[in-house]
């Protein structure tokens, strides 16, 4: 590598508005000169969950003041930019827009180049700008929407190896969260809930009786929604060391079908190291739990910093830089989706439709 790269970043897939600044220097190695994300959370707290009505009109709102607190943090203009990348899916369609409308915009006032990225291939990329990770190697993709093993080949080469046949875990962590009477975001509250109890309470473990990668976590929020009716109708309620138990030991239901799926993920794969991306790896349980299981199997193990695990538009912009190196370019006529798998060879895995397969 001769060239140092930089490039603005957006995201807007879901409930959070970032922008971002990463530089790539000519050895190869990158920084993130800026990362600013502007959350949405009092926004949907009263829903229990993402409204996307309500999503994509606040990122249509922030996008520019995330852009700007991006660029003046990073102490830089447009002008000191080689590109512009934006997430082009998926994720809930007014928010994509809502970047991608941004990101043309900004492209075509400047003359920068447009750089449209899977927002999966940006969590799937980021151990490769926070700790210079050689192809290939296993990513773990666990999050509020998406649950995939992918071997991670190339830049835009990723091969699944699983994933979820129904409920991602940060979705199955937001709805058992609800059931509890937790706050939203159905993640950070059940942790820490689950650090008052016991795994006690006996709960299945989908699919560990079936050979493969692939996963499943409905019926095991079905299991928590039948073991606190029962804790309910016993007690005249919902005691709070029942539901600290019960957060226990959903948490470490899903720790341990993630351990095993991965012993099994990483036996079919030569790999250089075993990663996990996503906002469900912020989870210290689980980490800990994946991280024994690359010991076991000798391999390094990396997690992004939490900052990063969570959407950002610092993944984004990496992920452009390294669409930029391979000349992958895009126009004016870069379009919004919803659906974008990124093992577009693989058999979809929850269906598929009119605008193409879901995953």
């Amino acid at each position: 590598m001769t060239q140092e790269v930089t490039v603005l970043g957006l995201e807007s897939s879901c409930d959070d508005t970032a922008a971002a600044v990463v530089r790539r220097d000519a050895g190869g190695r990158g920084a993130i000169l800026s990362n600013v994300v502007l959350g949405q959370d009092d926004l949907h707290a009263g829903f229990g969950g993402v409204v996307p009505e309500l999503a994509a009109r606040a990122h249509a709102e922030k996008i520019d003041l995330a852009v700007e607190r991006a660029l003046a943090a990073a102490g830089l203009g447009l002008a000191d930019c080689n590109a512009i990348a934006v997430t082009a899916g998926p994720g809930l369609i007014g928010g994509v827009l809502a970047g991608v409308m941004c990101a043309k915009g900004l492209s075509a006032a400047t003359g920068l180049p447009l750089l449209g990225v899977n927002h999966l291939a940006g969590h799937a990329l980021t151990p490769r700008l926070t700790d210079g990770l050689p192809f290939p190697y296993l990513m773990l993709l666990v999050s509020g929407g998406h649950c995939q093993f992918l071997r991670v080949e190339g830049p835009d080469a990723f091969a699944r190896l699983g994933g979820t046949i129904d409920d991602a875990p940060g979705e199955a962590f937001d709805k058992v969260a609800r059931l509890l009477a937790l706050p939203q975001p159905g993640g950070p509250s059940v942790e820490t809930c689950a650090a008052e109890g016991r795994a006690t309470v006996p709960l299945p473990r989908p699919l560990l009786d079936r050979p493969g990668c692939d996963l499943s976590f409905s019926g095991l929020k079905t299991a928590v929604l039948r073991a606190r009716d029962a804790a309910v109708a016993a007690h005249g309620g919902l005691p709070r060391e029942m539901r600290a138990d019960l957060c226990a030991s959903f948490q470490t239901a899903v720790a341990e079908v993630l351990a095993e799926k991965s012993r099994r993920a990483l036996a079919l794969s030569d790999v250089t190291a075993f990663a996990v991306a996503g906002g469900v790896a912020a989870n210290r349980t689980l980490r800990a739990a994946l991280e024994d299981v690359a010991a076991a199997a000798g391999l390094p193990f990396v997690a992004p910093p939490l900052a990063l695990c969570t959407d950002n538009a610092a993944m984004i912009a990496w992920a452009g830089i390294e669409r930029f190196d391979a000349g992958h370019f895009d126009d004016l006529t870069l379009a919004a989706r919803p659906r974008w798998p990124l093992d577009r060879a693989a058999a979809p895995m929850l269906g598929s439709g009119k605008r193409g397969a879901k995953a």
